[in-house]
Parts: C-alpha cells; sequence; structure tokens
C-alpha cells in the first residue's frame, strides 16, 4: 500500500494527521516534537516555516504537507533549486505516493504533469505563477532550502510564487533560514492564512565544534584512531579535494579484512582510464572523492560505500552543503574561505552551518564534530612560538609568516564568530526579464495592474522597486516595437499572438535553433554537423572544456607563430584573438540578430556558439580520449553531463523531417557514447519517461548495455575508431598511433614505415568530410567478429591504400568501445 492509499476520506485536521501518524508508526518512525507541530499547524490550514536544523526529518514533515493537501483535494508542488534534487525527490515520492500521483516539471522534461502531487525547480513554479496567477491550479506549495532566496542571480525564483499565489498554503523550509520575522508577516498578510515559525536549535544529533592546531596529517589520523569516521575533508576547489586525497594514501586507513570488504563491494565495477583508475585506488585504501566534476557513476559509487560504513575519510567541496546523501560523522573544514565567482572572501554564517549540520548521522552517532583546521602559516608560527619558550627575546625574534598571496586569513576569532552567529538575514533577490512581462500579459485580464502589484508589492526596498519599474518600462517598449505586444483601442495590452508553452523555461532557444535549421544546406557534407553546432550554441557553456580548448589552441598557435618567426610582443596581440572553436559564429549571430527583432524575449538569453560535441567527433575520438587530450580529468563528469543535454536537446528539438541518415547515425552514436561511459544519466531520463515501470535498483558493479547491440550506434563508433588512425597518419603523428596499437604489436616504428611507401607516392591523405564517410569504410559483419578496411582518400583518387582491421564484438562489449585490432597498413592485394 502507498501512502496515498491511507486518505482517511476527510479533511478533517484530527483525522488526516491520526492517519499520516499511523503510517509513520508503521514505517518504524517516531516524529519529533516539532515534526508534529509543523504537521498540525498545516492540517489546520497554517502556513509554515520549518527552521529546523540538518537531519532533523524536514522530508518525513514535507511528505505530510502533501498527504495532507491530497485529503482536501488540492494540487501541492514541490520545488527544489536543482534537477538532481528534483529528480531524487520525484523517485523517492513515487515510491510513497505512487507513480501515478507524482508528476515533475524540469524545464528540459516533464512527467505525469496532471499528477496531483508535482516535483519541480523553483523557476518552474515561478513561471507558472507569472503566468497564472490566481487561476493556477496550485492548492499548495513546499518549498525546499527556502535559503536559495537570496541567491543574486536565482532568487527571484523563490520569492515570485509568494506574490503571485496568495491562494496557496505554504512550507518554507531550511536549516539555515536566519530571522524570519518578515515572512511570517507577509504571508499571513498575502494568503489570509495564519503563518506558524517551527523552529528547533536543537538536533536529533548535537554537534561538538573544535579548533585545531595541529597539521592536518595528523588531526585525521588522530580521527581514525579516537573512531570519529567517517570523516568528511571539505575543500573549496576540486583540484585541492583530489590532491589531498592522494596524500593521505600514506596513511594507514583500513585494516586488511576492511579494505576486503571494499573490494567485495565495489565487486565487477567498471573504472575507466583516468581518474577512475585513481579513483580504484583511493576507494580501495579506504578514501573517498566527492565533487560535481566526477562522473554520477563515480559519486554514486563513493556514496554507497560511505553509506555501508567502509570509507573512512571522504575529500570533496562544499557540494555536500546542498541535499548530497553522504552520510558522515566528522566533518572537517580545510578552510574558512572560498572564490565565489568574483573574489576570495570568508565564508558566510549560513554557509559554514549549512556544511557543519551535515555532521553526525541519525541513529547511528550520538554526537557529530565539526573541525575548523587552522591555516598551514598560523600553526608553522604556534611552532616556531612554541620552540622560542618563554623568552621574550626569542619570541620578538621569531618571523611570523603571512597568508599566502591571494588567500583571506582566518584565526580561532573568525572561528568562534561563526559558531556562534545566526544565518545572515535572508535579502530579496527579485528581477525583472523579458519572460517575466510575456508571461504576465499571457495571462490575460488586466496586465497593466497584475505588473503594478508583482512590481510594487514585492520584497525589494522602494528604490530597487523604482528600478524594476524603469526596466519593466523598457521592456515593454521594446516588444511593442518588435510587434510582439499591441495596445487596444480600449487601453489594454495584449499579445499578439499566443506563445510556445515553455518558451520562459531551460530550452527557451529551442524555436530559434529550429529556425536556424532553415538556413542550412541539407546537401552540403558539413550539414549533420552543422545541425549539432546550431544546437550547441543554446547550450549552457561548459566553462573547463572551452577553457582547456582555448588554452591548447593557444599553445598551438603560438607554436606555428614561433616557427613563422613573429615576435613575442605580436605574438602576444594575435594570442588575444584566439578563443575556443566556435563554428557557424557569424550565421547564428546574424541568425540571432534577425529572430530577436520578432522575438524580443531572447534578449534574457544569449546564443553560445561552442563545438564539443562536434569537436569530439571530427578528432574521431573517444570519451576517455578527448578527456586525456584536452586535460579534463577532474571535471569528466561535467563534460558527460554536457554530451547528455547535447543528445538530448538533438532528441528533442531537431524535427524528423531535418534528420538525413547520416545526422541519425550521429545523434544514435552520441547517445550510446553517453550510456557507455555512464549510463545513470540516461538510465534515469528513460525511468522519467515511465515511472511506473518495474525498473531494479542500480547496482554498482551494474555494466551498461552491450555496445553493440545498438548496431547503427556501434558501426559509427568502429567508423570513429578507424578514422582517428587515418588522422593520426595524415599528421604522421606514428608515436600516437603507437599509443593506440602498441599493445597488438603496431609500434610508432611499425606504421611509419608501413607509410613510408605511401608517402613516397602521395603528398597526403585527405580527412574531410568525404573521407569519414561509408564510402571508404568496407565491413564485411560476422556473427562475432567484423573485418575492416579503411580506405585512404589520397590526392590522385586511386583509393588503393587503406587500413585493415578486426573487431571483436564479445571484447568491444567488454571495454564498451570498438576493440580493433590492425591487422595490415598498406594497398589492396
Amino acid at each position: 500500500m502507498t501512502l496515498t492509499d491511507r486518505l482517511p476520506g476527510t479533511a478533517e485536521p484530527d483525522a488526516v494527521f491520526d492517519a499520516f501518524q499511523k503510517w509513520t508508526s508503521e514505517q518504524g518512525l517516531s516524529l519529533y516534537t516539532h515534526q508534529e507541530e509543523a504537521l498540525i499547524e498545516l492540517a489546520t490550514g497554517a502556513n509554515v516555516i520549518l527552521n529546523t536544523p540538518t537531519g532533523s526529518g524536514k522530508s518525513l514533515v514535507a511528505a505530510g504537507a502533501h498527504f495532507i493537501a491530497l485529503a482536501s483535494g488540492r494540487t501541492t508542488f514541490y520545488t527544489a533549486p536543482i534537477k538532481a534534487l528534483v529528480s531524487e525527490k520525484f523517485f523517492a515520492l513515487c515510491a510513497t505516493f505512487g507513480a501515478h500521483n507524482v508528476g515533475m516539471l524540469t524545464g528540459d522534461a516533464s512527467v505525469n504533469a496532471d499528477a496531483p502531487i508535482i516535483c519541480c525547480t523553483a523557476e518552474v513554479l515561478a513561471n507558472l505563477a507569472l503566468r497564472e496567477g490566481t487561476a493556477a491550479d496550485v492548492g499548495q506549495v513546499v518549498m525546499d532550502e527556502f535559503h536559495f532566496y537570496a541567491e543574486p542571480d536565482r532568487g527571484w525564483a523563490w520569492q515570485v510564487p509568494i506574490i503571485e499565489l496568495p491562494q496557496a498554503q505554504f512550507l518554507l523550509m531550511s536549516a539555515t533560514l536566519g530571522d524570519t520575522t518578515r515572512f511570517v508577516d507577509d504571508l499571513s498578510r498575502r494568503t489570509g492564512r495564519p503563518t506558524a515559525v517551527v523552529a528547533s536549535a536543537e538536533r536529533p544529533v548535537p554537534l561538538v565544534f573544535q579548533y585545531v592546531m595541529t597539521p592536518l596529517h595528523e588531526t585525521i589520523e588522530e580521527l581514525l584512531q579516537t573512531h570519529q569516521a567517517p570523516v568528511y575533508v571539505v575543500h573549496f576547489t576540486q583540484v585541492a579535494a583530489l590532491e589531498r586525497a592522494q596524500s593521505l594514501m600514506s596513511v594507514n586507513m583500513c585494516t586488511r579484512e576492511e579494505k576486503d570488504k571494499i573490494a567485495a563491494a565495489i565487486g565487477g565495477f567498471r573504472f575507466t582510464a583516468g581518474f577512475g583508475k585513481t579513483l580504484s585506488r583511493l576507494v580501495r585504501h579506504g578514501i573517498g572523492v566527492h565533487h560535481a566534476g566526477m562522473l554520477p557513476k563515480y559519486r554514486r559509487l563513493v556514496e554507497t560505500l560511505a553509506q555501508a560504513g567502509l570509507l573512512k575519510v571522504i575529500c570533496g567541496t562544499d557540494t555536500l552543503g546542498v541535499g548530497i546523501n553522504v552520510p558522515i560523522r566528522t566533518v572537517l573544514f580545510t578552510g574558512l574561505s572560498k572564490y565565489d565567482g568574483v573574489k576570495t572572501r570568508l565564508l558566510k554564517a549560513r554557509e559554514f552551518h549549512q556544511i557543519a549540520g551535515r555532521a553526525g548521522r541519525a541513529g547511528f552517532d550520538t554526537l557529530g564534530t565539526v573541525i575548523v583546521q587552522a591555516p598551514e602559516h598560523v600553526v608553522e608560527n604556534e611552532r616556531a612560538l612554541a620552540k622560542a619558550g618563554d623568552d621574550p627575546k626569542k619570541r620578538r625574534k621569531v618571523v611570523r609568516k603571512k597568508p599566502p598571496e591571494g588567500t583571506v586569513g582566518y584565526a580561532q576569532p573568525t572561528f568562534d564568530r561563526l559558531v556562534a552567529a545566526d544565518p545572515e538575514p535572508l535579502t530579496s533577490s527579485f528581477q525583472v526579464s523579458h519572460a517575466m512581462l510575456l508571461n504576465v500579459l499571457a495571462r490575460g485580464g488586466d496586465p497593466f495592474a497584475a505588473m503594478r502589484h508583482l512590481l510594487t508589492d514585492n520584497h525589494e526596498e522602494p528604490a530597487a522597486q523604482r528600478r524594476h519599474i524603469r526596466r519593466a518600462i523598457a521592456i515593454a517598449r521594446a516588444l511593442m516595437a518588435g510587434g510582439v505586444i499591441e495596445r487596444t483601442p480600449d487601453g489594454v495590452y495584449k499579445l499578439t499572438e499566443d506563445l510556445q508553452l515553455d518558451f520562459a523555461l531551460n530550452q527557451a532557444l529551442s524555436p530559434f535553433a529550429l529556425a536556424c535549421l532553415e538556413l542550412l544546406d541539407r546537401e552540403a557534407p558539413d550539414y549533420p554537423l552543422d545541425v549539432v553546432s546550431v544546437i550547441e550554441s543554446t547550450l549552457e557553456d561548459p566553462r573547463q572544456v572551452l577553457y582547456a580548448q582555448r588554452t591548447k589552441a593557444r599553445g598551438e598557435a603560438v607554436n606555428a607563430m614561433k616557427a613563422e618567426g613573429i615576435e613575442y610582443e605580436q605574438r602576444m596581440e594575435l594570442l588575444e584573438e584566439v578563443t575556443h572553436p566556435r563554428p557557424l559564429l557569424e550565421l547564428l549571430e546574424n541568425a540571432y540578430e534577425t529572430y530577436r527583432r520578432g522575438h524580443p524575449w531572447v534578449a534574457d538569453y544569449e546564443i553560445k556558439p561552442k563545438s564539443v560535441v562536434r569537436d569530439m567527433y571530427e578528432r574521431a575520438m573517444t570519451f576517455t580520449e578527448y578527456v586525456s587530450f584536452y586535460g579534463l580529468s577532474r571535471s569528466e563528469g561535467l563534460v558527460l553531463r554536457y554530451l547528455a543535454d547535447a543528445y538530448r536537446a538533438l532528441r528533442h528539438t531537431v524535427p524528423e523531417d531535418a534528420r538525413t541518415e547520416e545526422l541519425g547515425d550521429l545523434i544514435e552514436w552520441l547517445g550510446e557514447l553517453v550510456r557507455q561511459v555512464d549510463s545513470s544519466l540516461l538510465d534515469e531520463w528513460e525511468r522519467l519517461r515511465n515511472p511506473g515501470a518495474d525498473i531494479e535498483e542500480v547496482r554498482l558493479d551494474d555494466k551498461p548495455p552491450a555496445v553493440t547491440r545498438n548496431v547503427r550506434a556501434f558501426k559509427v563508433l568502429v567508423r570513429n575508431a578507424l578514422f582517428r588512425r587515418v588522422e593520426l597518419a595524415a599528421l604522421r603523428r606514428w608515436y600516437d598511433l603507437g599509443e593506440l596499437d602498441g599493445e597488438q604489436g603496431w609500434t610508432a616504428d611499425r606504421w611509419s614505415a608501413a607509410l613510408e611507401p605511401y608517402f613516397d607516392e602521395y603528398d597526403e591523405i585527405g580527412t574531410g568530410p568525404a573521407a569519414r564517410g561509408p564510402a571508404f569504410l568496407h565491413i564485411d559483419a560476422g556473427p562475432a567478429v567484423w573485418t575492416l578496411r579503411q580506405v585512404f582518400e589520397d590526392p590522385d583518387g586511386d583509393h588503393d591504400w587503406g587500413i585493415e582491421a578486426t573487431v571483436d564484438l564479445a571484447a568491444s562489449d567488454e571495454a564498451g568501445a570498438a576493440a580493433v585490432v590492425i591487422t595490415a597498413v598498406g594497398p589492396h592485394d
């Protein structure tokens, strides 16, 4: 039975509360006092601001809120700040309430959108509130991580539902809200409901705070000896987290028996080259790494091993402060300052308590420990002073070290202040955009009155409100000039045509991409890759990838300019013009300007021409090769998420009549590439499309589907593998060819010798679009082994030279890639 089956058939508060409490008892759960208080307030119709520590059971209160809303026949919305948490909550609520009762909206995924319980990002609910206002079918709003209200770029999405949905009952939840007085008064005024604050400083697992002066290695060894593991060592860069983990390999973390348990738990888990091999060594030693740049399967591995109590130390970034499920006993801060994208600064009290709150596991620990490590220069200064003893002269002679350049120093007073401080009051981050104005206009009625309400009854100070009003007027004039809105003779503003339903969500530029596709020549050999470039221009930039591309391009440009004898000063000037590859830049920019004149709201978004999918395809590289080529092993999770986003965008955006066979092959290749690297990204997408299916839980030793089962995609993988060798041969990069095939006997020298007669006869090997096409690759597809011949495109068109190879299907399935073995290089027999 699901929780939905326990609905009492009446909305009477006592009956609803008793039914929920009975269900929790059957689950082996006892409600805390603050949980009971919050649920009783919700059942009697009040808004609730739940300001309780991490680990105090806010998720159970949220489930009770949904139950209460269902009992009275209301639609209830749950919002979270990031898509990963939304989908995680979606699956959890499906298990609790039944899949047919739960839907999800994230902008690029829509599942069961008419369900009575909807999980969504805050932006989705905000746009719905703007478009429908009091007419929206929203009876209850549960906003998790409500402290995001103060985020400069996104906080508007947490504020708009409060302004525009007075008919709803609100449950606002966070462990770090600070003073909530203003929200109590504001919610009560708007909704006409009483608003209760349920706050508790008492944690189910109390925290103990310490500031230590011992070196970090000694601190960790002491924690291990005193049984205070698992320890989460918090860093504020991914690089520092990995370096710390590697430095701890010299510490004896686990017994032999514990290492055997880790090995058994890992089982047949597939670690790929690069970071995967590093992580394998670390976790087998009892050390985990956890940050957003990792592949999802690696993060899941670390989380699973940690949940089983098998990892003693986890080195990660502050991502653990955003709902990441890593059970830990001790949080160890390596510092109290971070770079926030603009400057390096000390942590805010809210940030400190959000991270510290992860210490201590309810049901496992009686205490959680939070330790802040003194800066290295402070530790060294204290050691020098201790060595000087009590002699005033010696102490005066001690040269005190200063904080490293670019860092912000801190000492115990900073620690004491953060421990004692309440989270800072949440500040309003309201914003006005084209999408906001258009959503309100799409609502109908009197949009002028609606906008006036939105702009003058928000949480901003009067001066800020006046700025927003001026911006709204400027946007309205632009929309009128573009013919998107008009003023009727009776003075009412309205849209000149209906907007597509999701224009203001994450795929805002999809209609632009569709218009761009019509500008491309379907007969051109580069058409499939040009389609990819159009789609890539609408996706968010993977900054680390683009930075690595630019660095690589500048290095190659410097070498070329040196070879040409260009002077240093001129080289530096020319280098400023070198950036990451941006295919179709001129076409896309011109098309964007034309499109924007008729669709002014796209001014809220910008096209970002780039080449990641295209670059990987043109270089005929595997995922591992691409990551290695650009030195992205610390960011491979980001690379894969980008590729998965590109795959979904291609699948969703490109209409059937715009797809050629070659483009279809490319899309299939991309999907298979993502699935073989980490199938969880696409498997979750498929689960979202069919949440009621009986799908087994993903196990650590689960492997992706056989790579050869999708014959169409596998042929592209094989073609790319052979063409990679063609490109390297064309560039005469014998060393790289030897790296690929040396284990099969095809060393750099053998490749060079084999191709010497070719280059005696011909000047070059063609590597253009035609050369990589199916006409130059002959496949004899046997049941177990394919026999291949990759023909070279020579300048004379003789086509009498090439590479002969085999690909073993079973070996390919085991490797998750085309297992190519070169058999011959030379002219036809």
